[in-house]
């Protein structure tokens, strides 16, 4: 990106109100990189400050006219031309300070707001994030956007990205205090999800019933520590993914695998964009990967130990958007045959996660193309169906249909299943190839996320300025 310092900018920028000497000293502020951290931190944090005051003296994002909009948008391009150019010098260097030299992991939602710290105004402060809570999605400044640049750069770098996506991989904190507990009661209900241990299958159940099962920001947290104690109980062997009974008038008393993304909640606002990665990095490549540790290599590498276990989706009613991204990560999908597949990414006005990458190998390009970009439904007992789902029964036979396929992996042992799936994925899925899709989709999730596209589709296509939180 070249640097907006023209006449023009600056012209635009004092014909909307903003001091005309200020704004000249901002535009003659603009930095250019060195290869010196300790030179550029202090030159660039001091152009984003400068950036940050003339954007605090325009009305908020709700009350701007158009031309304040332009001058807005110029300043914030501005801003973000010059955290590129300084992440492209300095990712791996703020990287190393964040995480001492690769010597701690830090996750994704941690790292953000420590960037902040490191170094101010390369990414937004947590007091500047907490002062936008409430605020509708659309009355949103779109500060979060540079914590999609932050996390492009670092993932875009082999060292760095890699170690990122280990530390996303690690148990988390929460499960390991609560894995006595599961150990001993074979149960852990959290919000969001609960898991209970049957003989040797691990069953995760989905739960945010009044929301179809949807995901929210209440719901990650759990769903991630549930995968967490499925995967480090040693007396399980196999994990079970199913929605749990909904409340919604029209399936009320039905088990439904999930509804996606919370589009309420994204419409108010109540959706940060780091949720974004913290689910993809996290628990559903969880599901993909297994767990990882902190003294191994990295998952795939030499050295790169993980805790692996085969993982049955059991898919009732539908699953949509998300909920059909986590039928890509799991071993064996089991539906019933009245349900359905969608993934309504342009009506959402988002990237349906890791789909874009992983659903050609299931169903290949022309019909993930058409699945993803023109909303084409797939029937479970459908031919395209079937090239998702392993197996399709009847709704009443699925409890049955699950212990028969649990049954099935556990009879035997599963020794092997690690190993399996460990050399079908380091040529389908190599940890690299995960990283570098994860670089391009934190730019551009960021962007999709706060664009007047989104809210154009939520209100057309889902009437989400009518419904209640």
């Amino acid at each position: 990106m070249k640097p907006q310092s023209s006449t023009a900018t600056q012209a635009r920028l004092s014909g909307v109100g903003l001091d005309s000497d200020e704004v000249e000293a901002w535009s003659g502020a603009e930095p250019g990189p060195t290869s010196d951290l300790a030179l550029d931190q202090p030159r660039f944090s001091g152009y984003w400050e400068k950036s940050n005051r003339l954007l605090a003296r325009l009305p908020p994002p709700a009350r701007r006219s158009d031309a304040e909009r332009e001058a807005a948008q110029a300043i914030q391009e501005a801003a973000r031309g010059a955290r590129v150019r300084f992440l492209s010098n300095h990712g791996d260097a703020v990287y190393d300070v964040l995480t001492g030299r690769h010597a701690r992991f830090v996750r994704v939602e941690n790292l953000v707001t420590e960037a902040a710290r490191v170094v101010p105004g390369l990414t937004p402060d947590p007091q500047t994030i907490a002062a936008e809570d409430g605020v509708l999605q659309k009355d949103k400044a779109g500060l979060e956007i540079d914590q999609g640049l932050f996390l492009a750069a670092i993932l875009r770098s082999e060292r760095s990205g890699r170690h990122l996506c280990q530390a996303m991989l690690l148990p988390r904190p929460e499960a390991q205090d609560l894995l006595r507990q599961f150990e001993e009661t074979g149960r852990v209900e959290l919000a969001g999800a609960s898991v209970e241990r049957r003989g040797k299958a691990a069953f995760v159940t989905l739960t945010n019933p009044r929301f179809l099962n949807a995901e929210d920001s209440t719901t990650l947290d759990g769903t991630e520590i549930c995968v967490d104690l499925a995967l480090l109980d040693r007396r399980v062997e196999v994990a079970v993914l199913r929605g749990g009974v909904v409340e919604h008038p029209k399936y009320q008393g039905r088990r439904v695998f999930g509804a996606g993304i919370n589009l309420t909640h994204l419409y108010h606002g109540r959706i940060p964009f780091v949720w974004y990665l913290q689910r993809d990095l996290g628990f559903v490549n969880k599901l993909y990967r297994g767990l990882s540790f902190p003294d191994d290599a990295p998952p795939d590498e030499f050295g790169g130990a993980t805790i692996e276990k085969p993982w049955i989706a059991a898919v009732e009613t539908f699953a949509i958007g998300g909920h059909c991204q986590i039928l890509l990560a799991v071993d064996y999908v089991l539906a019933a045959r009245d349900a359905y597949l969608t993934l309504p990414a342009r009506k959402e006005g988002i990237i349906p996660g890791a789909a874009n990458m992983r659903l050609p190998r299931f169903v290949g390009d022309r019909l993930a193309r058409q699945a993803i970009q023109y909303e084409r439904r797939l029937d479970c007992d459908s031919p395209e169906g079937r090239l998702v789902c392993d197996q399709v029964v009847e709704p009443a036979e699925m409890d049955a249909a699950i212990d028969q396929v649990v049954a099935g992996l556990t009879s035997s042992g599963v020794v092997s299943a690690a190993s399996n799936r460990r050399a079908i994925r380091v040529i389908q899925e190599p940890l690299d190839a995960f990283r570098s899709y994860f670089a391009v989709y934190a730019r551009e999730q960021a962007y999709c996320h706060f664009s007047p596209a989104l809210i154009g589709n939520l209100e057309r296509y889902w009437n989400a300025a009518s419904r209640k939180v």
